[in-house]
């Protein structure tokens, strides 16, 4: 009996985001999620994206490009092929994961066994906290009680709100995401302010094209790379000006170029730091396959949602563990 071709399904999904969440570029209430699906031999194949417009994204964009794709994933596209066809973004982020999903589902394995990773474990995720004013984060930082909290810093108020976080939990591992809101003229009082709350790292505080500032100040706790960092083109521009990089699936372009990043990026002598959009577990479950490599895992997208998608991930307070097959991978 001949099998019918692999068919490409495209839908964009939205959940409501608990409360609102903002950061230096402004606040949202929703997250926009766009899901790609293969069918091919009774079995689905799945993947989720987060279009970005910081990127040059939109929901409607990133939709069509992955839906443009349907004749060729009928003609029999891999996926490693498809890493030629699309560039990096999110909408070969849904595409990949959902090749590596559908591949893992007709070989019988997991996915980490087809990457050839170790299964992952269950790892604790920093939990992020929107941008505010210094009281109200303080209070939501009390609130939360996690063990990692990520700050979205990047205004006049920031080390207001950094001494107010750290009085209120003064037991909490901070990470400060300034989601590039600094700049030449406040950088280092802020990084100084950050060393002497014992944050444990800054990510992406000045503009992606101002980098160069960063070879010629000290870096008094580690920097990390996010909106400087995509994919491995862009991996040289980042040696001697960041001490980290945020692999994101969305940025890569998935789950095959997160795996290859790692590892070069490693191999520069960087650490890594697992990162995500606000999304659902569909989003965060091939993420969990380079946990155990990064030194900060944030991975608290549905923790941010008003709920999430079933089956999801199990979260136990910050513990996120592995996905269970029904849900990816």
């Amino acid at each position: 009996m001949h099998n019918p071709s692999p068919r490409l399904h495209v839908r964009v999904e939205r959940f409501p985001i608990r409360g609102s969440f903002t950061i230096a570029r402004g606040s949202k209430t929703e997250a926009v999620v766009v899901v790609a699906e293969i069918h091919a031999d009774g079995i689905v194949g799945r993947g989720e994206c987060v279009p970005y417009a910081r990127y040059g994204e939109s929901v409607e964009g990133v939709a069509a490009a992955i839906g443009a794709m349907a004749a060729a994933v009928a003609q029999g596209l891999t996926r490693t092929a498809l890493q030629q066809r699309m560039p990096a973004g999110a909408a070969r982020n849904a595409l990949d994961c959902a090749f590596w999903d559908l591949e893992a589902k007709r070989a019988g394995l997991r996915a980490h066994a087809l990457a050839g990773v170790p299964a992952p474990s269950p790892v604790v995720t920093a939990y992020t906290l929107s941008l505010d004013t210094p009281q109200a984060m303080a209070r939501a930082a009390r609130e939360a009680a996690r063990p990692v909290l990520k700050l979205k810093l990047g205004g006049d108020e920031d080390i207001a709100r950094l001494d107010a976080i750290r009085a209120a939990v003064p037991e909490a591992a901070l990470i400060i995401d300034a989601n590039e809101g600094w700049n030449g003229g406040n950088l280092m009082h802020n990084m100084e302010a950050c060393a002497q709350a014992g944050v444990r790292l800054v990510e992406q505080p000045l503009p992606a094209g101002d980098d160069a500032l960063l070879e010629r100040v000290p870096h008094l706790i580690p920097i990390c790379a996010d909106e400087s960092a995509h994919d491995r083109a862009g991996l040289p521009r980042l040696i001697g000006r960041y001490d980290a990089i945020n692999i994101k699936l969305d940025k890569t372009g998935g789950l095959t170029e997160a795996l290859a990043l790692a590892e070069a990026a490693r191999g520069a002598g960087l650490d890594l730091m697992v990162g995500c959009m606000v999304a659902t577990s569909l989003s965060m479950a091939p993420a969990l396959l380079l946990a155990g490599q990064a030194r900060f895992v944030d991975l608290d997208g549905p923790l941010l949602l008003a709920h999430d998608r079933a089956p999801g991930l199990v979260y136990e307070g910050s513990l996120v563990y592995p996905p269970e097959a029904a849900l990816w991978g």
